[in-house]
């Protein structure tokens, strides 16, 4: 009975939303194989593909109720899944060669991406919770850390929003853009990776954005991503004592290390000691990829290009800065620890 219950209650209507991202998913992943034949290559991949036709789809038709269960799922639980089946494609010599110095090196960055946004806010006259989630999710992980940092904050409805929409829309420029950087700079496979993972929003924007460069490129830009996530916890901690008692309470620990992170390194560790048999890594990546495809056109139905339009130019400015000042900080870094 409770089984049923959970059917009907969760899945069934999750069902028509998750029905339309595969229907963009098999869009993409068509026009990715006409791409390869009339080209010779795919110069955008499915991943980014999906994204477009996403934004493209919501810019003319607003999905209804009906649909969002669907999408936020795609968005959401699909893609957790997926980071977690990635951690089957990341060997021991893809973590040996992010290095100590660049793993201590990301929450040197994410430190003063925050410092130098959250000033950047101030000095084009934004508020100072305003400036503050722009700064983390600039520095963390977008939307995500939005929605942890607000409540710490105490943020109104009105600054999230805005700042979301600033983070996604950004986001779909920055995978489209980066990889155009990476190629001008001439980096390798595995610098280009580390540059996405520490400069990218979310965990699939980092996925399509390294893509182009390469499956060691997606495997180091995953590790660096993810350890990047890892420092909302203790920023979210360092904001509620910064604030004493104006500031409520942190999030719970479920929400400040969530269970894929730890399902993606459970299986790094699984591949590293050779439990994972050799002839089951080519169907985990592929059901990896099609999954982060599924999630890149939610990705992009969530996408309101209207809403951004509405936040304004201080709010614009501060989030380009934001972004110019964490890439500039990220080539530092792996120039530093020589990964380029």
């Amino acid at each position: 009975m409770t089984i049923h219950f959970h059917i009907h209650r969760r899945i069934v209507p999750s069902v028509p939303g998750v029905l339309l991202c595969a229907a963009i998913t098999l869009a993409a992943l068509l026009a990715e194989r006409i791409e390869r034949g009339l080209l010779g290559r795919a110069w955008l991949e499915a991943l980014v593909l999906a994204i477009l036709i996403g934004v493209a789809l919501r810019a003319c038709w607003t999905p209804g109720e009906r649909w969002q269960q669907g999408i936020e799922t795609s968005a959401k639980l699909l893609l957790e899944i997926a980071v977690v089946l990635l951690g089957a494609s990341v060997s021991a010599a893809t973590v040996l060669a992010a290095g100590p110095a660049l793993l201590i090196g990301i929450a040197a960055i994410v430190l003063a991406a925050i410092a130098a946004s959250f000033t950047i806010g101030r000095l084009l006259g934004l508020p100072a919770r305003m400036a503050l989630l722009v700064a983390c999710g600039n520095s963390i992980c977008g939307n995500s850390a939005i929605a942890a940092v607000a409540p710490v904050i105490r943020a109104d409805g009105d600054d999230v929003a805005a700042a979301i929409a600033f983070t996604a829309v950004l986001g779909v420029v920055v995978v489209l853009g980066l990889p155009l950087l990476g190629l001008a700079l001439g980096m390798s496979g595995l610098g280009y990776g580390a540059l996405a993972g520490l400069t990218v929003y979310a965990v699939p924007q980092v996925i399509a954005a390294a893509a182009p460069l390469g499956a060691r490129a997606v495997q180091m830009g995953t590790l660096v991503k993810l350890v990047r996530v890892l420092m909302l916890g203790p920023v979210c901690v360092m904001l509620a004592l910064a604030g004493g008692s104006e500031r409520a309470a942190t999030p719970p620990l479920h929400k400040l290390v969530p269970w894929f992170i730890i399902g993606f390194l459970a299986l790094v560790a699984a591949r590293s000691a050779g439990l994972i048999p050799h002839a089951a890594l080519g169907p985990i990546a592929g059901a990896a990829t099609l999954l982060t495809v599924i999630s890149m056109a939610a990705l992009g139905l969530s996408t309101d290009l209207a809403a951004v339009m509405q936040a304004g130019g201080r709010v614009t400015a501060a989030v380009c800065l934001s972004l110019a000042v964490l890439i500039a900080l990220a080539l530092g870094l792996l120039r530093i620890v020589g990964l380029q």
